[in-house]
């Protein structure tokens, strides 16, 4: 396969998991699927990232990243031994 093949399908499996990530934070669902109100939200994001509050508001949603995905990690963990 060659060199553009192989980035070009790893870009895809990227964008694939960052949309999954949408979806699995219930956006989706709760926009109603409106791409305006979802693009507005990331935009909203990227402004606070950007901004004086960027660094503390990083590290809250880092953390609460992390949680969610020991959580999910522990649920299907104990879903195994049941």
């Amino acid at each position: 396969m060659r060199t553009w093949q192989v980035e070009r399908r790893k870009r895809t499996r990227h964008l694939i998991e960052l949309g999954g990530l949408v979806v699995k934070a219930g956006i989706v669902e709760l926009t109603g699927d409106d791409r305006a109100v979802i693009y507005g939200a990331l935009l909203w994001i990227a402004a606070k990232l950007q901004s004086d509050e960027g660094k503390h508001a990083r590290d809250l949603w880092a953390a609460k990243g992390r949680l969610a995905f020991d959580e999910e990690w522990r649920e299907q963990r104990m879903g195994r031994r049941t």
